[in-house]
Formats: C-alpha cells, structure tokens, sequence
C-alpha cells in the first residue's frame, strides 16, 4: 500500500485517542470508519470527535476550522460496532487499550477480515511492535508499522513513526507521509524489542528518574524542579504537579 492509494482510514478504538485521530483524518479529507466495541463506546467516541473540548465544533468556534469544512468532515466518519465495517479500509489504525495480549488478539482477527493490502498501525505509547503484530501473517508484517500520537490528537504536533524490521519502505513512507497530510511533525524510530516507550515517554522517563533522584536526595523540592522544567523548558506540566493525559484533556 502506497500513500497515494489511501482513502479510507480506520479507527480500531474510539474514545479520546481514536475520536482524536478519526477527527484529524477527516479534517484532512478521508473518509473515515470508526470501530468500537458498544453503542455506549460510540456515543462517547461521536461526543469526543464532535462536540468535545477539542473536538470539530470547538474548532470551529476558535476560528481553527471553517463551517463548511468542518460539515464536510463530519460527514466523512461512519461509526460501527461490527469489526468487518473496516474491511476496505487503506489503513487501519488501533487505539485500544494498553494491553499486550489484547492487542495481538484484536490484530490477529483483524487481519483475517481487512484487505491483504492495507496497512495495520498501532498507536501504542511503547510496547514493542513487533510484539504487538507477532500473531498477524508473514503477509501482513511489512504492512505493520508503529503510529503513536500525543494527546489531545487534535493539537498536539507530535507523531512518532516506528517501524520494525520487518516493515516495507512503503508502508514507513505511507504512515509518515499520512502523518503530514494531517498535519503532524512525524519523527522517525526504529522498533527497539526488549524496551518500551519511543522516543517521548523513552526520554520523558529517564528525565523523570533524574527528577525523582534529585527530589529523594533533597537537592530540591518537588515543586522547585517542576517551577525549572515549566518555565525552563516551556512545559506545559513537569514531574510532579496535575498532568493531563486520556481522559483528562489536559
């Protein structure tokens, strides 16, 4: 699958993170196909992509998006609960649950109903991905790449791109040139088994440990090292304060 011949993108999960990228993929002109698990699951993924704090509503009374554009948009995603509604998707992107064993389970079925052709990404935050695509078939692997965003979807910039030995030139230059057209700053990662996290919760992470030493020795107080990183680094949280992330949309 070539980036040209993507048109229809699939959302394996809604709520915040799969309403986030169904709402930025419909923005940018695909057609897009919801996948959630219940009708309770769907109205709260159609109130996230809608009428939500950052959803296609609010763009439009910030002045980020137009009213024709954002009619138009709406009017690209379909909502299903039935997993074979993604069956002719160019592009399948999951935001389950972070749950190894859930998601091999989900791609394994998954690959047994979409189209040979189509690409498979997992918006996991840091599970190898490799692993998370180990039960699809020897077909499929070079279609399986890594695309994890940052939440809220709909404003953060950040995209990371992760492909695992397996996955085809084609399939890499697809996602991150997707990413782009959607209007992400798409950074490059190899898939690293044995670890977890990319590069942002990878750094995030060790700068965290760091914090954490620093606070436990008494060098500083907790709320002294968040105050340097906030105003330092021009962070919207740090270490130790309220942080937003799913579900809180900051």
């Amino acid at each position: 699958m070539k980036f040209e011949d993507i048109k229809t993108v699939g959302c394996l999960g809604g709520g915040i993170m799969g309403g986030g990228i169904a709402q930025i993929h419909a923005i940018a002109g695909y057609n897009v196909v919801v996948r959630d698990i219940s009708d309770d699951a769907i109205a709260a993924t159609r109130h996230a992509l809608f009428d939500g704090k950052w959803g296609i509503k609010r763009a439009v009374e910030r002045g980020k998006l137009g009213f024709d554009e954002a009619v138009e948009a709406m009017a690209r995603v379909s909502f299903s609960t039935d997993l074979a509604a993604l069956r002719d998707c160019d592009i399948v992107i999951e935001a389950i649950p972070e749950k190894l064993e859930l998601k091999q389970e989900v791609f394994k079925e998954l690959d047994s109903v979409v189209k040979p052709g189509a690409i498979f990404a997992s918006n996991t935050s840091g599970f190898c991905i490799e692993e998370v695509g180990r039960d699809v078939s020897e077909s499929r692997k070079p279609l399986f790449v890594g695309m994890h965003y940052s939440n809220p979807v709909p404003t953060m910039k950040m995209l990371e791109v992760i492909s695992t030995q397996q996955t085809s030139e084609d399939t890499t230059d697809a996602a991150r040139r997707l990413g782009e057209a959607t209007g992400k700053a798409v950074s490059m990662v190899k898939d690293t088994p044995g670890t977890y996290g990319f590069l942002l919760n990878r750094i995030f992470g060790a700068a965290y440990r760091e914090a954490r030493l620093i606070a436990d020795q008494g060098i500083a107080t907790k709320e002294d090292i968040d105050k340097a990183m906030i105003t330092g680094r021009n962070w919207p949280s740090a270490f130790f304060g309220s942080r937003g992330g799913i579900g809180k949309e900051w």
